[in-house]
């Protein structure tokens, strides 16, 4: 099972890109994808709607701004917009896909790096949604939660950790918060189950050569209940070619996905 996560940074900028060119090479059975910034009517192009897959969009409210996406080549038993609450249901941040035993979501976590009040912002989700996870991981179902969290977990994640401990994105609480995350409450980070390299980065500044000198940030994971967790394989970060501000995570599975259909 191949599973693909990307910030898209506008998905209709990817496109022009090449990320709808790169995409079937990729064989992947799931494509979580954060920051369309689009609405339902600017994606009514064919490409927005790979040849073989299942399509599903989820905007925000706010035109030009959030949203997620999952593609998939197996049917979805069901999909779900949101989880009940803003800002994650009004800004488009959550969209899960549920096959058999096993959900996809893909997440993009709020950053606040704009200023002090969307850093509140960002951790009222983060208190808010560390109690669901904790329901999740309890519930009996497997879940693999891809996506942009904004957050990088620990010094290896980043290259320039020291200058960064006052940055959103870096900040002791949110760091503390993937502790438990991990730690405590056992959710899995699928990634360095795989790959304990350092440098391994997804994001990047658009200044300052931070791409070519791959001054990057690990904040796009794949993090997983510990069943299909410890079925990761292998993982790559995609950086031959450049759809966005972030590079596509991609992970394979030993396993397989099955629906009730």
């Amino acid at each position: 099972m191949r599973i693909i996560t990307l910030n898209a940074n506008g998905i209709r900028a990817a496109a022009r890109k090449g990320f709808f060119d790169w995409l079937p090479e990729q064989q992947a059975d799931v494509v979580c994808i954060q920051e369309t910034k689009a609405q339902p009517d600017q994606l009514t192009d064919a490409q927005f709607h790979p040849e073989g897959h299942h399509c599903y969009y989820y905007s925000a409210e706010k035109k030009g701004y959030s949203g997620v996406a999952l593609y998939s080549r197996h049917q979805p038993d069901r999909v779900i917009e949101g989880l009940g609450w803003d800002p994650i249901d009004n800004e488009g941040r959550w969209i899960q896909a549920d096959f058999g035993n096993l959900s996809v979501v893909s997440l993009y976590l709020p950053s606040g790096s704009s200023s002090e009040l969307r850093q509140e912002v960002k951790f009222e989700v983060m208190a808010r949604l560390m109690e669901h996870l904790k329901t999740l991981i309890k519930d009996g179902r497997e879940y693999i939660i891809t996506g942009d969290w904004n957050i990088a977990h620990k010094e290896i994640d980043l290259k320039n950790w020291r200058g960064n401990k006052k940055n959103s994105g870096f900040l002791p609480e949110e760091r503390e918060w993937m502790t438990e995350l991990f730690d405590t409450v056992g959710w899995v980070d699928a990634f360095r189950r795989v790959n304990s390299d350092a440098d391994e980065y997804t994001w990047w500044w658009n200044r300052g050569q931070a791409w070519a000198k791959n001054v990057g940030w690990r904040i796009d994971y794949h993090i997983t209940t510990p069943g299909v967790g410890a079925s990761a394989k292998s993982t790559a970060i995609y950086k031959e070619e450049r759809f966005s501000d972030h590079a596509p995570l991609i992970m394979d599975y030993d396993y397989t996905i099955t629906t009730k259909a």
